[in-house]
Formats: C-alpha cells, sequence, structure tokens
C-alpha cells in the first residue's frame, strides 16, 4: 500500500473492500503474493463505488477497464490515471451493438434487450445508444496484453458474448471471476457460459452467492490460494458501512468531506455560473443541456440568484459570525 494510501485509510482497522461481495478480497487471497499486477475489469462501473479492480489499484496494479457509459467512463482518468479506460463494450464482433443504458441505476445496463425490459421491475427506465465494441481477443491486443492476473466480467447478461470472444490460447488470466446470476430474476446464469471457460482449461473454484471463479489449469498456487468458500465477512470494512464521506464520522475521508464543503460553500458568489448550474443540474439528476438546466443558469446568473448563492455561502465565508 502506497504512503498517500495508507494516510487516507489510517482510520480504518481493517483493509477497505469497494465490491460487493468480497470479490476484492478473495481475488487478493490468491494473487497479491503475485503482484504489482496486471488486470482486465469489464464492465467496471464507477471508478470507486461497487469496484473490484480499485483494492488492486491502490496497492500499484494497473490495467485495462472497459466502460461503455460515458459519465462513469470519464471519471476514470481523474481518479485512476494509471489504467487505461476504454469506453466501449466487448462481444463477440468488432463493430457496435445497442446499449439499453439506466441513467440512475447504471448497474443494470446491458446489450440484452430482455435484461433491459426486466430490469424495470427495479424502478428506473432506459434509454437505447450505440456504442463502438470489440472483441476480447482485440482488446487485448490492441492494449498488448501478454501478461493478466485477472479478468472480471460483469456485463448483465452479455457473459457469454464476452467469454466466447476471447483466443483463450493467446491470452489466458490467471484468474477470470464472472456475474453469475441473472439480473433481473436473480437465479444462477453460469449454465449458459461455463462451457466455454472449462474447454480453454479453467477450473472451477468458488462460488460466493453472486460470482464465480475460475482459475487458469496451469496455475495450480493460485488455485490453492483462492479460497474455495466464500471469505469471513468481517475480515474487510465495507464500502456501505462508512456512508457517505460528510455524514458520517467514521469515514476516513469525513474531516477532508466538510472542508471542501466549507471550501465548496464559501466560493460560490466566485464561481462561474455556469459551472454553479452544472453542480445543481448533477445534484438534481438533470441534463446539463435540458430546458430547466437553460432556466437555472439564467436564474444563477441574475442579481436575485447571485444573492442567493451568497445567502448559502455567507454560513462558510466568514460574513455570518
Amino acid at each position: 500500500m502506497t504512503t498517500k494510501t495508507a494516510e487516507f485509510s489510517a482510520s480504518l482497522a481493517k483493509p477497505l473492500s469497494y465490491a460487493q461481495n468480497l470479490e476484492d478480497y478473495h481475488l487478493w487471497q490468491a494473487l497479491g503474493a503475485d503482484g504489482p499486477g496486471v488486470y482486465i475489469d469489464i464492465g467496471g462501473g464507477h471508478p470507486v463505488a461497487d469496484n473490484v479492480s480499485l483494492w488492486f489499484y491502490e496497492r500499484g496494479w494497473q490495467g485495462v477497464v472497459v466502460e461503455p457509459q460515458a459519465p462513469l467512463a470519464r471519471l476514470y482518468p481523474h481518479v485512476r490515471p494509471r489504467d487505461v479506460i476504454h469506453e466501449g463494450l466487448i462481444g463477440r464482433t468488432t463493430g457496435e451493438a445497442d446499449l439499453y443504458v439506466f441513467d440512475r441505476l447504471h448497474g443494470l445496463s446491458t446489450t440484452v434487450a430482455a435484461n433491459a425490459e426486466g430490469s424495470r421491475v427495479h424502478g428506473d427506465d432506459f434509454s437505447t445508444r450505440r456504442v463502438p465494441m470489440l472483441t476480447l481477443a482485440d482488446l487485448a491486443e490492441r492494449y498488448g496484453l501478454m501478461r493478466i492476473d485477472f479478468l472480471k466480467v460483469d456485463v448483465e447478461g452479455a457473459e457469454a458474448e464476452v467469454l466466447a470472444s476471447n483466443d483463450w490460447r493467446r491470452f489466458r488470466p490467471k484468474v477470470v471471476v464472472v456475474e453469475a446470476i441473472d439480473p433481473a430474476t436473480n437465479m444462477p446464469s453460469h449454465a449458459g457460459w461455463e462451457p466455454i471457460l472449462l474447454a480453454a482449461g479453467y477450473r472451477f473454484r468458488l462460488d460466493d452467492t453472486l460470482n464465480r471463479f475460475y482459475v487458469a489449469e496451469e496455475c495450480a498456487d493460485v488455485f490453492e490460494r483462492l479460497p474455495a468458500a466464500r471469505g469471513d465477512w468481517g475480515a474487510v470494512t465495507h464500502m456501505y458501512e462508512i456512508g457517505k464521506a460528510g455524514e458520517n464520522a467514521a469515514h476516513p475521508e469525513h474531516a477532508l468531506a466538510r472542508d471542501l464543503a466549507r471550501g465548496l460553500f464559501a466560493s460560490l458568489p466566485l464561481m462561474d455560473p455556469a459551472e454553479v448550474v452544472r453542480m445543481v443540474a448533477r445534484g438534481r439528476g438533470l441534463d446539463p443541456e435540458s430546458a430547466e438546466a437553460r432556466a437555472l443558469a439564467e436564474g444563477f446568473a441574475s442579481e436575485a440568484g447571485r444573492i442567493a448563492l451568497a445567502r448559502v455561502a455567507c454560513g462558510y465565508d466568514g460574513g455570518q459570525v
């Protein structure tokens, strides 16, 4: 762990797991002794929340993160500059494909139309976008990935399409972890893609109730280090336990978040109105180019709007004692 990481994590008695279901912790038990190494994270999602590869990035690893949703993909260069972010899809052919995008519940976004329809039960709706697609073999070739310590696949029902697109003779991750439940029904889904891995010389090792882990047959030492059953849930601190930085005193960045909030509020009257609009639009879940956002811009550019921002700021900029 780097010095900076140690500083920001000093208030945590146990390592912080960012993943949903101990995926990062399990992978670290199997591969930590081999690093720093390289990963491919397909369906990376947010660079921090519910992320499987950040644990490794913090400890000096790096890799290629595949994320087709632009608002998420554009965060990576700012948060994880050592990683390569590939903004696109992985599938059986190189070209383009439809992506069904859930803007609020982004983890449900998928290339499988039936799964998108079924996922409406979770309370969000989707739009359709045309997105570039590569095969997994083409991705590895493009970025020169001859060493791959682990491959993570979380693509909401398109796992078979991703796994079938690799050249398993050339590009052989030591460990492959694949989400193994149907996104709409939560029923096991691995029967549709597991034969691809078994035929490619991978041995099943762990089912953590959400994902299944497989190890290349030539990596017997890794197979032994990877646990065969889900680990102790209490061995790590989970992201949900520390909550939001500004609201939970146990969060390792609680003091920093309070200082940032004070500084941000104090700076409001000095900020470009367009930047204020972008922040408010994001807070309200608005498209920054929408009519409502344009109305906000007019409001903040007005005399009354500037005074409104100053009323917020005066409690933080030394004006209201």
